[in-house]
This record gives C-alpha cells, sequence and structure tokens, in this order.
C-alpha cells in the first residue's frame, strides 16, 4: 500500500528544520507531529523512519544524490531506505532513476570512512581507540535501528509471567542474555496502552542500562543517591533491587527531567523514592548528605555516542569542542557526588559514551586526585551479582558485541578509615545537618 505523495512533502519539511541541527530530532519530531494532528499512525511512523534513515546515512545520500542535492531528494532516498521505494507515490522520472542508481551501488566497495557514515573527527576518534577493522563493525551496528528493551518490575511480576502476557497482545519478547529482568522487543509496538506498562509492571529501559542499575550492588535498607537521574530509568531499577526499603535519592539539576519521573514512580509502586532538584553538583541539599551514602550513581552528562542507533543526529549535533566542555563537567560532578560517599561506600561513575576521554580518562584523573577511593575491578563486581558478562576493570557495553547502547562504568570504593577520622566526619555530618 502506498503512502500519499504528501507525506513526502511532510517529511522533506521536518527534515529540514531537523538538519540545522538547533535540536535533538526526538524533539523537533514530537513538535510537528504535535503541529500536524491530521497525521495517521502510519504517516508518523514513515516519516519519522524517513528522518532517522537520513541521518544515519547522510555522508552517502549526499555524496550520491547527485548535483543539486536538494532536501528532496534526501528526503526520497531516506524514504526508501526506510519503508521502500514501492511504497512511495508521486516521484519524478529523475527521483525514480536516482532510486535506480542508489541501489546498483555495492556500498561494501566504498571507502572505510565513507562507508562509517560518522564525521571525520568522530571516525578518527574511533580508529585511534578501537582500530580500523573494530570501528567499521562498530559503525555498521550504529547504523542501524536498535531494538526496543523493557526492564520487568520485580516488585510487580516475573519475566516469564510478562512474556506469556506480552504474547497474548500479540508481542513477542525475548530475554536479554545480560539482564535477569530484561525483555527485547524487535519491533516497536504502542505499549502505552497495554495493562502491564499502566499497571507499572514493565518499564523501557535498555538492557545496559539495567546493567548500570545492578552493579551499583544497592542494598535493602540502604542510604543510595542517584546523582544525574534524570526522569529515572536506573533510579526505578534501583529501587526495584532495594525492594522499596531505606532511601533512594534521585538528584538532578533539571526540573523538567525530574517532573517526567513523577509518573513512572506513581506506577512503580516504590515508596523509597525521593526526587530532590539540585542547583549543581555543590548544592547544601548535597553538602547534608556529605558521607553518609552508602552507593552512589553518577551517570554523567556525556556526548551521547553509545546511543547513536537510537539518536543519529547526535554525531552531527556533537562537535570535538563540546567534548572538551563535557570532560571538564564530568570531572566536576564526579568529585562532587564523591563527598557523598561514606567510608567503605560504593561510588559508580557511567556514562553513555564510546570515548575514552569521557570514561576512563575522567576515572584515572579523579583517582589521581582522590586517593581514599580505589578501583574495584568490574569483572568482581560483575560475578557478585551474578551477570554472565566478560569484563576487566571497567564495563565496556558496546552495540556490535553486547547488542545493548554503548555504556561505560567504573566502580570505586572509599577506602576504609581510621576509627578517628570515622567519627570526626559523623561528627561533620551531623553538623551539616543541624546548621542547614
Amino acid at each position: 500500500m502506498r503512502l500519499p505523495p504528501a507525506i513526502l512533502g511532510n517529511a522533506e519539511e521536518v527534515l529540514r528544520e531537523i538538519l540545522r541541527f538547533m535540536s535533538p530530532a526526538d524533539v523537533t519530531l514530537s513538535r510537528y507531529f504535535k503541529d500536524h494532528p491530521r497525521l495517521g499512525g502510519r504517516e508518523r511512523g514513515a516519516i519519522a523512519e524517513c528522518v532517522y534513515s537520513v541521518l544515519r546515512n547522510k555522508s552517502f545520500f549526499t555524496d550520491f544524490a547527485g548535483t543539486g542535492a536538494t532536501m528532496r531528494r534526501l528526503t526520497v532516498l531516506g524514504m526508501a531506505e526506510a519503508i521502500g521505494a514501492d511504497s512511495l507515490g508521486g516521484l519524478t522520472e529523475d527521483e525514480t532513476a536516482l532510486l535506480t542508481r542508489i541501489n546498483e551501488i555495492d556500498r561494501s566497495l566504498l571507502p572505510p570512512k565513507k562507508l562509517a557514515n560518522l564525521p571525520d573527527w568522530l571516525y578518527d576518534k574511533f580508529v585511534a581507540q578501537y582500530g580500523e577493522e573494530e570501528t567499521q563493525a562498530l559503525a555498521a551496528v550504529l547504523n542501524t535501528p536498535a531494538p526496543l528493551d523493557l526492564r520487568v518490575n520485580s516488585l510487580k511480576s516475573d519475566r516469564d509471567k510478562v512474556i506469556a502476557e506480552l504474547a497474548t497482545a500479540p508481542i513477542i519478547a525475548e530475554p536479554t542474555p545480560y539482564s535477569a529482568l530484561g525483555l527485547r522487543i524487535r519491533k516497536k509496538p504502542t505499549l502505552q496502552n497495554l495493562p502491564l506498562f499502566k499497571e507499572g509492571a514493565i518499564e523501557v529501559q535498555d538492557e545496559g542500562s539495567q546493567v548500570l542499575a545492578q552493579l551499583l550492588g544497592a542494598r535493602r535498607g540502604e542510604m543510595v543517591v542517584d546523582f544525574c537521574a534524570g526522569a529515572g530509568g536506573k533510579t526505578l531499577a534501583i529501587g526495584a533491587i532495594m525492594r522499596s526499603t531505606g532511601r533512594l535519592y534521585a538528584f538532578d539539576v533539571s526540573e523538567k527531567r525530574l517532573t517526567k519521573l513523577k509518573p513512572r514512580l506513581a506506577r512503580s509502586g516504590l515508596s523509597n523514592v525521593h526526587p530532590v532538584v539540585i542547583a549543581h553538583e555543590r548544592d547544601a541539599k548535597v553538602k547534608r548528605l556529605a558521607g553518609k551514602i552508602d552507593r552512589v550513581l553518577v551517570d554523567a552528562p556525556c556526548s551521547g555516542m553509545g546511543t547513536l542507533r537510537r539518536n543519529p543526529d547526535v554525531k552531527w549535533r556533537q562537535q570535538p569542542e563540546g567534548i572538551v566542555e563535557l570532560t571538564e563537567k564530568q570531572a566536576s560532578i564526579l568529585d562532587g557526588a564523591a563527598r557523598l560517599v561514606k567510608f567503605g561506600g560504593r561510588l559508580v561513575y557511567a556514562t553513555c559514551s564510546l570515548l575514552d576521554e569521557e570514561n576512563e580518562g575522567i576515572v584515572q584523573g579523579f583517582l589521581a586526585s582522590h586517593p581514599d577511593f580505589e578501583l574495584v575491578p568490574v569483572n568482581k563486581v560483575l560475578a557478585e551479582q551474578r551477570i554472565p558478562l566478560e569484563m576487566g576493570d571497567y564495563l565496556k557495553m558496546l552495540p556490535h558485541k553486547h547488542g545493548t547502547d554503548g555504556f561505560f562504568a567504573a566502580v570505586l570504593e572509599r577506602k576504609a578509615a581510621p576509627p578517628k577520622a570515622v567519627a570526626e566526619e559523623s561528627d561533620d555530618a551531623a553538623s551539616d545537618s543541624v546548621s542547614e
């Protein structure tokens, strides 16, 4: 069944705005669909897939679209790649010839850098880290759509029951290999109307993100902080691991992001989560908890290069100088969050980046300036949590190897202190809480 020719015009209109890279593609698409309520679900899906296809293949499409690669040509190429040329109506002879010419190109014969469909600066960074062969394997997967991962809320159900109930929808869900509560769906159905979703039995969460929550090792009754909580996906996972006991603080500098946590929290059945808006990493609200927290997760703001399957616009919006600014922010946030950790407590630093300077570089700099912390090899923690992953000192989950988004994590522990130091820190913390 062919799409109405007018849909190409809609796709071209929104693509033109997105390629200005003034805001994230998903935000621009949501706004466009809100402004065009007459577009049906099928049309919206086609437009979105067209946009993401162009973002994934922008280098290739631009180079081979011919002279005067207009927005219309890019739109036609993106739509054909996304839903098939046979589904397009209203094409000109030139556009039909363009699609024929593109289909005759053997992309495997393209130069490696062109085949990767990455900006030159990012391709060069990946090659320096991973080598050219692995960069090609990584790029090939980054240029494909991600599956949909779910986390089963263990307070409400279990994985087998959820699989069976989804099958009645009918939605086929497969258990994920690393997270004991994860499910993977190859197609992307609408979940919002399912009783499982409304009742809080499932949450959308990438398997890699679920593993990060497990890596923290939170226990019942502990004091825990999710330092950059955002909309709270990991917060909810940690809260379920704690069986809704203890106190779990969800800190974030964005009230808007924390507001998105509220309906998810209401569905989850958790009662131990306390969302807190902070001005910055040295906010007085943070100071009051200094030295009191058993476990702190810092899922730091980052370039997001590990999420390119979901957010392909990131590779075009991000610039090398932006990475430098991010690393300064990451180091500062980690330093601020470390003040919360009690003696013998655990601090997990994580990003969804694939770049060393945002990952190992930050951790090594932190350890050099914080002799009271030590690195805990992640393979030891994975074994403790019974997560079947082979790693070294750090967690490095890669899309082409593990099927998840790209994630990095380091587990840090604050060394035990002499009794005198413990007493002094306890007194200081008590003084802070009274004075504040």
